[in-house]
């Protein structure tokens, strides 16, 4: 018998692969190249939640190791994103 904590596991996997389905649909037929850069910072965030999820699935800590990595490259590529459309160059 599944515990609950199994079972809500379970559902917040099913929840984050569907939201990172839908941010890569986005991220491929986006209209613009703004809508594309969000949800390229969304599924950054997804995979960062998806780490979350298989460390508290596991149990293990390398998993946190990898969520905080993930949360800083994301948070870097999205502002050096962000810069380049708002003027055309990242470096000043």
């Amino acid at each position: 018998m599944a515990t609950l904590l199994e079972i809500s596991i379970g559902y917040a996997l099913v929840c984050v692969l569907a939201a990172m389905a839908l941010c890569a649909g986005r991220l491929l037929i986006g209209p613009s190249a703004h809508d594309r850069v969000l949800a390229l910072d969304t599924l950054w965030m997804c995979g960062m939640l998806l780490a979350l999820v298989l460390g508290i699935r596991f149990g293990t800590q390398i998993y946190f190791e990898v969520a905080m990595l993930i949360a800083l490259v994301g948070f870097v590529s999205t502002v050096a994103m962000a810069k380049f459309l708002m003027r055309g160059e990242i470096i000043e």
